[in-house]
């Protein structure tokens, strides 16, 4: 096991806190007038600009360090994810964004107040919240936990608290201020960083291989795969277009998280084109991190590896930097988890703020009598930090709970915002596509969709069964639980 960071290792990691720095105080200097623009940038954000920071979004320490995994102990069947991604955003495109535009949306959930009321909006996004808090407390837990095994040699708890809280003042440096203009901007940086150390990495590992026949390597072990034509499959075509499809929809179009830059572009048709470039951009992306993965089988094909740190499983590509990477190099690797890292928790406090002061705290507010609209920003910066406290508080009991539990609530944590997304595909699908449904089957919806995919959890009751039939299951118990109720008229 190699030491700790060596100068050069610093200096590159210090350089990259430098420029997030200066970039952040850059991008804090624009006043903001009221919660439309520090939410929404009042819909002036390039449509580039929204798409590159989708991308960046998308990809988190988890992914960074996960992707390479599957590959190496797989194949690239993984890539038919965002093939299903890319069938999804078309729909989101021509069906969900149109909608959200007409609304003025600043939060996706406004749909429902539209269709069912305002308790509805605020239901959804209170579920919105609490499977962010478990989910992305459980994210940025795993990105400080890589960081401190890099920086520090080590993952006792002061060392991944320090993680914790560099992650988060790096995420609050650009959230706190500028809002959804600064993220989206910042975010081209940290996408910059993130698939550079990626390309990075991939250059010096196919170059460490030049005696070996990789291609040949990687057919005789079947490692190339691109398509799983088989039934039960992981990542089968069967599952890519029904359970997979449904969940990249809940994904991309009603998680506030990453539809939250969508609605800050100019109008409805960048919007929709944002979207469809993202996936066009985040599929190379993946296919970048996947052959990492690949390569890496070639590298350890002979070798003893024991994907272990101190007593903590660990992926193949954390053993690589660990172990193989050297000096500078393994600096580059660390800016650029950071930078996954930093792209989805900034981003994750301004969507989770956005929710909590216009889908909850505004329209209380605003019963009370008129308000300056300078009040509500005030508000949402309270908001950012608020959250930016509580996901580094889950992230914290994520640590002990990993240590003293038999049951993952990392695993748990990373998977409950896919239970929660069948409660509110079933709600959307029922404003969307029917007249039926009422405010008070809402909750019930929402809830019905959340039990029935935990309840399929291998953990509860031992039932076995694929995550993409778990997402098609609780979708349609969610959905039929709407259906229970009398036609209903759009409450605009």
């Amino acid at each position: 096991m190699q030491s700790s960071f060596s100068s050069l290792d610093w200096f590159v990691f210090l350089a990259y806190f430098l420029i997030l720095g200066i970039t952040s105080y850059i991008l804090s200097q624009g006043k903001i007038q009221n919660s439309r623009e520090y939410f929404v940038s009042a819909n002036s954000m390039p449509m580039l600009a929204v798409a590159i920071s989708v991308l960046a979004t998308s990809q988190s320490a988890a992914t960074f360090l996960g992707v390479p995994e599957f590959s190496y102990k797989n194949d690239f069947t993984f890539i038919g994810f965002y093939l299903s991604a890319l069938l999804a955003v078309v729909f989101i495109a021509f069906v969900l964004i149109p909608k959200f535009y007409a609304l003025r949306a600043v939060t996706v959930y406004e749909l429902l107040e539209n269709r069912y009321g305002e308790s509805a909006k605020k239901q959804a996004g209170i579920m919105f919240l609490i499977g962010r808090v478990l989910a992305s407390g459980a994210r940025l837990y795993i990105g400080a936990l890589a960081i401190s095994m890099i920086l520090f040699g080590d993952i006792i708890f002061l060392h991944v608290m320090l993680s914790i809280t560099v992650l988060m003042l790096g995420a609050l440096a650009y959230t706190y201020f500028g809002g959804v203009k600064s993220v989206i901007l910042s975010d081209i940086i940290q996408a910059i960083v993130y698939v550079g150390a990626g390309i990075v990495v991939l250059v010096y590992l196919y170059n460490s291989l030049e005696h070996v026949n990789i291609l040949q390597t990687l057919q005789e072990h079947e490692k190339l795969r691109l398509f799983d034509t088989s039934i039960d499959g992981k990542f089968s075509i069967i599952g890519l277009l029904t359970g997979w499809l449904l969940l990249n929809i809940a994904a991309f179009g009603l998680d506030q998280d990453m539809t939250q830059r969508v609605l800050s572009c100019k109008n409805q048709k960048e919007a929709a084109k944002s979207l469809i470039i993202s996936i066009l951009l985040i599929i190379p992306v993946v296919l970048l991190f996947l052959s990492i993965g690949a390569l890496l089988f070639v590298f350890y094909q002979n070798a003893d590896v024991l994907q272990n740190f101190k007593g903590k499983d660990i992926t193949i590509f954390m053993y690589y930097i660990l172990n193989e990477m050297p000096s500078g190099l393994r600096g580059v690797v660390t800016v650029g988890a950071i930078a996954a890292a930093l792209s989805s928790t900034n981003s994750v406090l301004g969507a989770m703020a956005s929710v909590a002061i216009e889908d909850i705290y505004k329209p209380w507010k605003l019963k009370q009598g008129e308000i300056e609209e300078i009040h509500f920003v005030r508000a949402a910066r309270y908001s950012v930090l608020f959250f930016a406290l509580i996901l580094s508080v889950m992230a914290m009991v994520s640590y002990f709970w990993q240590r003293y539990s038999d049951l993952s609530l990392i695993g748990f944590a990373l998977g409950v915002m896919a239970f929660a997304y069948t409660g509110l595909l079933g709600v959307f699908f029922s404003a969307i596509f029917t007249n039926r449904g009422t405010s008070k089957l809402v909750p019930y919806s929402l809830a019905a969709g959340f039990i029935s995919v935990l309840a399929l959890q291998p953990y509860i009751f031992e039932i076995s069964i694929g995550f993409s039939w778990q997402i098609i299951i609780g979708t349609i118990i969610a959905f039929s639980v709407m259906q229970l109720g009398k036609s209903t008229e759009d409450k605009s």
